[in-house]
């Protein structure tokens, strides 16, 4: 897109965080009733799955979305080519794409290729065409210059911003190829790095290229902010592709004294929500997706994407309960928690499995605790990695509130140690760090 047509949209995307709640709520629903009958009506497997549920031409305009069956990362690996509704498009070609390194490239010239992160197993693939590409790009770019207006937006522009973005590169990873394709469109200067990149190679690179916006996953960007040597000082912090806590976020802006901006999404819809610094949590994009809330994760219905429908796609973010606010005219959700997958099993005392889930230790909030991590060693022990801010000791309160919630979920008999380290490492596979690491 050229940065006029760039502009056009984005002036059209954020006039709908103004809109009033209902008129949200109407774009929404005219979307998925789209997307239903266009996956009713391209699809083999939805077409099959509908009607598997009593759904048929004459009743999908009004049959409640909870009726609709709901799919998961296996259903999309084993009924890939039922699924996408593009002819000739197969799960082994774009593997394949991707296994020749076409860096930068799109299949057929039109097609974008991401994958997840691998970071429950087997990564995905997941297909973007053109037009879906570009409406995500949008929602990424409404969502980084959040809080900002059009001429604000105009006049930063003009300042030639420069850009860094560290995270994991080395693959196609949506974040990383939407960021590099969105700052394109935009025209600004761009510095990509990846996550794992050594101390002395960051410092270097970093020497003459002064970023005025970060972005990155919360993990890479509180390395950066303990290299002393780096001297950083941008207007703007943008979080993404791990769950940024409360002290972290807290600690961002005592560092860097500036904006802290949390963005949301997955390889699945990468465009889903938006935190900032005035009211915590996130805000949905309700007029690019619908989010449906449960326990064990999110249903994610992506409205845009008609390449590849999903339709109550189920991803593990645990979430805190959602929150009433009227700053904007979206839905909105505590804090992510981390994965389904990130939960501690542990044995009682009694013998018989108990777990403690991500949002049991979700409100770890002590002044000075920067980060930490769980390294489960046995059923009866595990340890809990800690940085802090300076040489401040939270160990004391750190133990009684963790022997609090052990005892809360009767595993009084669990024992602890507490080891505080300088960074929390990211995983190396994924390039992300891990909430809880199981040692067993």
């Amino acid at each position: 897109m050229t940065f006029a047509e760039v502009a056009l949209r984005l002036t059209a995307a954020k006039a709908a965080a103004r809109l009033p709640r209902k008129a949200v709520l109407d774009i929404q629903q005219r979307r998925l009733r789209k997307m239903l009958r266009f996956a009713f009506e391209h699809s083999r497997y939805y077409r099959a799955s509908f009607k598997a549920a009593h759904i048929n031409e004459c009743n999908i305009d009004r049959m409640p979305i909870e009726r609709f069956p709901t799919i998961d990362k296996q259903v999309l690996i084993d009924r890939f080519e039922d699924i996408v509704t593009v002819k000739g498009i197969t799960q082994e070609k774009m593997r394949r794409f991707d296994t020749e390194k076409n860096a930068g490239k799109n299949l057929g010239g039109k097609y974008h290729i991401v994958h997840s992160s691998g970071s429950t197993g087997k990564p995905a693939y997941f297909l973007y065409d053109d037009k879906a590409w570009d409406t995500m790009l949008i929602g990424i770019i409404r969502a980084a210059l959040w809080n900002m207006s059009m001429p604000e937006i105009l006049r930063f522009k003009q300042q030639r911003p420069k850009i860094l973005y560290i995270a994991a590169t080395d693959g196609r990873y949506g974040g990383a190829m939407a960021v590099g394709d969105g700052l394109d469109d935009l025209g600004f200067e761009k510095l990509v790095l990846d996550v794992q990149i050594p101390t002395y190679e960051l410092i270097s690179k970093l020497s003459n290229f002064k970023p005025d916006v970060i972005i990155g996953y919360p993990t890479a960007i509180n390395i950066l902010s303990q290299i002393s040597e780096l001297n950083l000082s941008p207007g703007r912090i943008i979080t993404c592709g791990e769950p940024l806590g409360r002290d972290m976020h807290r600690s961002f802006r005592r560092h860097f004294r500036c904006d802290v901006i949390n963005f949301y999404g997955a390889s699945e819809s990468i465009a889903i929500g938006v935190g900032d610094d005035k009211s915590g949590g996130i805000y949905l994009f309700d007029d690019m997706n619908y989010i449906e809330v449960a326990e064990d994760g999110i249903y994610l219905t992506c409205l845009y994407n008609f390449a590849q429908p999903l339709i109550r796609y189920k991803i593990g973010d645990i979430v805190s309960p959602e929150r009433c606010d009227k700053r904007y005219p979206f839905s909105k959700l505590g804090n992510i928690s981390g994965r389904s997958e990130d939960i501690m099993w542990f044995t009682n005392a009694h013998g018989k499995k108990e777990f403690l889930h991500p949002l049991s230790v979700e409100g770890l909030c002590i002044e000075g605790l920067i980060d930490y991590q769980f390294v489960v060693t046995s059923s009866t022990h595990f340890e809990i990695h800690i940085q802090t801010a300076g040489n401040k000791n939270v160990t004391e309160e750190l133990e009684l509130y963790l022997r609090r919630i052990l005892a809360s979920n009767g595993l009084e008999n669990v024992n602890f140690d507490i080891k505080p380290v300088n960074t929390i490492g990211a995983d190396k596979q994924t390039g992300k760090k891990r909430l809880i690491v199981d040692k067993r």
